[in-house]
């Protein structure tokens, strides 16, 4: 299906799609394929969809490592919302929350001079898609909204348009 006959599809319609599944690794695969498809169906050049399955993985591999410890007793709650102008995907966990201003201020040029492995996730997520929000706090679920426009500025961005 073309981009153009998707926006005719999903315009003024929202669709909503579910996934909760166990926080383990071997998961991951099938929660990016859920993501990849959805994306591909919505319209989304290979390279939008390459972003946004990397954000996903990254976010649940937060959640798996993080939050869960790499237990896996816990699960991953993902919604994705489309519609003719965007994806939304929203990762929640159950796990022990932090605290976001700790990683957002965080000053980058100092963090990768002291050469540390890992704690990069939430800003390769940043960089990956067009609009993020966390909400979490020490103690609480954390919740991580991710958007990726199809549509911005009244334009479509993808390079699979279809003009004939």
């Amino acid at each position: 299906m073309n981009l153009k006959r998707t926006v005719q599809i999903l315009k003024n319609k929202k669709q909503t799609y579910h996934l909760k599944i166990p926080g383990k690794t071997e998961n991951l695969e099938l929660i990016r394929t859920f993501v990849s498809r959805l994306a591909q169906m919505s319209g989304f050049d290979e390279d939008d969809i390459y972003k946004i399955e990397l954000a996903v993985d990254e976010a649940c591999a937060n959640v798996i490592k993080h939050a869960y410890e790499g237990k896996g007793k816990k699960e991953i709650d993902l919604l994705l919302e489309i519609d003719y102008k965007k994806l939304t995907i929203i990762v929640t966990d159950e796990g022990v929350g932090f605290d976001v201003n700790n990683i957002l201020k965080r000053d980058m040029k100092e963090y990768l001079g002291q050469m540390k492995v890992g704690g990069l996730g939430i800003h390769l997520i940043m960089s990956l898609m067009d609009d993020v929000k966390l909400k979490s706090k020490p103690g609480e679920k954390t919740e991580v909204r991710m958007t990726k426009y199809l549509v911005k500025d009244g334009k479509i961005k993808s390079k699979q348009v279809d003009d004939g």
